[in-house]
């Protein structure tokens, strides 16, 4: 995780992702998932891009596996892009680079 990459977690989830002024990408992994470990680079250099315009947080399922129930992700590594609380759009597996800069623009 890149020092522009915030640990999600059950206690802080609402104000770092729900209460947010700025849109929020949430990346829902485990330690053990490979497709995982390949989005993790990516994941960094998005949330260095989008520095001062998205928020980007990592949240482990095998440690918050209610936040993972509640949002229904049934399959990692699973991105939830949330802006003003709700979720906008979700991309599912180890997804491009430019396709999520491409749907980081759309919202923000």
């Amino acid at each position: 995780m890149s020092e522009k990459t915030i640990e999600i977690t059950a206690e802080n989830f609402e104000e770092i992702v729900i209460k947010s002024d700025l849109p929020v990408l949430v990346d829902f992994w485990a330690e053990w998932c490979g497709p995982c470990k390949l989005l993790s680079p990516t994941i960094d250099k998005i949330a260095a891009n989008f520095d001062g315009k998205v928020r980007v947080g990592k949240v482990n399922v095998d440690h918050h596996p209610s936040l993972a129930a509640d949002y229904k992700v049934r399959g990692i590594p699973n991105i939830l892009i949330f802006k003003a609380g709700e979720v906008k759009e979700q991309l599912v597996g180890n997804v491009p680079e430019d396709k999520i800069t491409e749907e980081l623009n759309k919202i923000i």
